[in-house]
């Protein structure tokens, strides 16, 4: 109880706003419900803490990877989101399978398995099939009340409006030294784009009039598919990755081994436990991202009960339907403004990794495994055996693995 001081208290409300724009994004692009995105974030946070002893400084946001299957479930003929749901649920359950496997074998397996040329272009493919859902966004097509307001190019003036916020944020602040401030392009970019749009007359204030101030988030269950399964269950290949690299760079900043202790299988653990208790209520995949990491950083302060703190003030929110019809009332093109920005950069990061870790495509083998997968993420290309099928990432993050060690195999036998 001694860590409930003031101080802990304001850095909790502040760690909250740091992680607020990125989690609230992933329901305003996929229509899962913002409430239910904000209690699960936090449940799942706490639970995350529970499982790896209170060690790791971590909270866990919604996660962009996978957008790109909700979308394409959610949009398919005769899906819908709770089909999706069923997905992500088995998707947290891969995680625990992984964990306990990683317990025993050790996680060096996974780099032989999962190297730099396969994981960078998946990551890159992530933030590609999303592109047209940022162009669609900023350009009106999922608001025709709002092209007939402002027209076509009113929209991406708007769009343009809030990238520009979020661009400058992160950009001039960052140079003149406000690093905090710097850290919040998204909420900040949302923020202004919102007002703007407010100007423009296109925001829709009705379901904020008719929002109770006190109330339960809309909980769903989530329904079960082969569809949604071989669609969304592949994607986890990537957020393990990106969970490994999350947990060794909060340990970075903090100068703990959080691989060792608790251990990578504690935090895989917590990490599936929180995004399959989402996707049974009705929220998103739960991650552990970079946000977090350089809020840690920046303020120097490593102590977990931040986190948690902030995932009380998330679920606190989570039951104030006049906040939360608030966030569902941006409209698109502001969502699609700084969609163009994260998209982007997701993608970008996805060509750091490779280039950070020199990934050498002079090499033929690996140049065959990036392009295989590359066509078949964006090609609309399609496995189907019965009612399984692999489309899109999942498809090609297999066909990558698969590449790689039937091309590799004679390196890897040698190691």
């Amino acid at each position: 109880m001694k860590d409930l001081n003031g101080k802990n208290i304001v850095m909790g409300l502040q760690h909250t706003f740091v992680m607020f724009g990125a989690t609230i994004l992933v329901p305003l692009i996929t229509g899962l419900d913002v409430g239910v995105t904000l209690f699960a974030a936090g449940i799942g946070t706490l639970l995350f803490h529970i499982v790896t002893k209170f060690q790791v400084p971590v909270f866990l946001g919604s996660s962009f990877a996978f957008i790109p299957g909700i979308i394409a479930v959610a949009t398919a003929q005769g899906g819908s989101l709770p089909e999706a749901l069923g997905g992500i649920a088995v998707a947290g359950i891969m995680y625990i399978i992984v964990a306990i496997i990683f317990k025993y074998v050790g996680s060096d397996i996974i780099h032989k398995i999962l190297p730099p040329h396969v994981t960078g272009p998946m990551i890159v493919l992530i933030g590609l099939i999303l592109a047209p859902v940022a162009i669609q966004n900023s350009n009106g097509t999922f608001a025709p009340h709002i092209v007939d307001i402002i027209g076509t190019n009113g929209c991406w003036g708007v769009a343009l409006f809030t990238f520009t916020v979020a661009v400058f944020v992160k950009i001039y602040f960052a140079k003149v030294g406000k690093k905090f401030i710097s850290m919040l392009p998204v909420l900040l970019a949302l923020i202004f784009g919102y007002i703007f749009a407010m100007i423009l007359g296109i925001v829709n204030f009705t379901p904020i009039e008719e929002a109770a101030w006190f109330g339960l988030p809309k909980f769903s269950l989530p329904v079960f598919s082969t569809r949604s399964l071989s669609i969304i269950v592949p994607i986890a290949i990537v957020t393990i990755v990106e969970h490994f690299g999350d947990v060794l760079a909060i340990g970075n900043v903090t100068g703990n081994d959080f691989i060792k202790k608790p251990g990578i299988h504690r935090t895989l653990i917590g990490d599936g436990l929180a995004t399959t208790l989402s996707a049974l209520i009705g929220g998103p995949a739960n991650t552990t991202y970079s946000e977090n990491t350089g809020a840690v950083a920046l303020t120097g302060v490593y102590n977990p009960v931040i986190m948690r703190i902030a995932a009380v003030f998330a679920i606190l929110l989570s039951f104030i339907p006049k906040f939360t019809s608030i966030i569902s009332t941006i409209p698109g093109p502001v969502i699609g403004g700084i969609s163009v920005l994260l998209f982007g950069m997701i993608s970008s990061i996805g060509i750091k990794n490779m280039v950070d870790h020199k990934v050498n495509f002079s090499d033929p083998k690996i140049l065959m495994i990036s392009a295989a997968m590359l066509v078949l993420g964006l090609g609309g290309a399609k496995f189907a055996v019965g009612n399984f099928q692999l489309s899109g990432l999942g498809l090609a993050a297999i066909v990558g693995i698969l590449l790689n060690l039937i091309l590799n195999f004679g390196e890897m036998k040698k190691s």
